[in-house]
């Protein structure tokens, strides 16, 4: 005979990934000594890998919930689209940003040198990482769901 998880106990990784992104929200809070810097290319490759990897979750998710709880899953799939809209906004984002060539150190780390990794450059991580959701969710929504909302800084 099993014992069920306790309810503390039943998702423990991710319930850290969500500590490790609002520790992270507060670390880039300002304060008085320190003025909020903005977004660079690393914050937004890393906010990428996991936005990206949400979205394979609540792919699975929407998958299993939907044939024993329709509109639950309904929502789901629904929340799965609102998360790529997000995830290819950050896309962009990182391809707005300019590279950081302050340093030789930076200028050589940005260097293209596909010899050196095999999956080649690290910039092209982010964007081999979009293709691969992009085709998941190109399988399962429509052109209208995709249509990307307009994008403004609010204040």
């Amino acid at each position: 005979m099993t014992s069920r998880t306790p309810p503390d106990d039943a998702h423990p990784y991710l319930r850290a990934a969500s500590a490790g992104v609002r520790h992270h929200t507060r670390a880039l809070a300002s304060s008085d000594a320190t003025p909020p810097r903005p977004a660079d290319r690393l914050h937004l490759d890393v906010l990428h890998a996991h936005l990206t990897a949400l979205h394979q979750l609540l792919d699975r998710l929407a998958e299993t919930t939907c044939p024993p709880h329709p509109a639950a899953g309904r929502h789901l799939a629904s929340a799965h689209t609102s998360l790529w809209q997000a995830t290819s906004e950050v896309h962009a984002a990182f391809h707005l940003l300019p590279v950081n060539t302050d340093t030789v150190a930076d200028a050589e780390a940005s260097a293209c040198h596909p010899e050196r990794l095999p999956e080649g450059p690290p910039v092209l991580t982010i964007c081999q990482r979009h293709l691969t959701a992009g085709h998941v969710i190109r399988r399962k929504t429509t052109p209208t769901d995709l249509r990307p909302h307009t994008t403004a800084c609010v204040r």
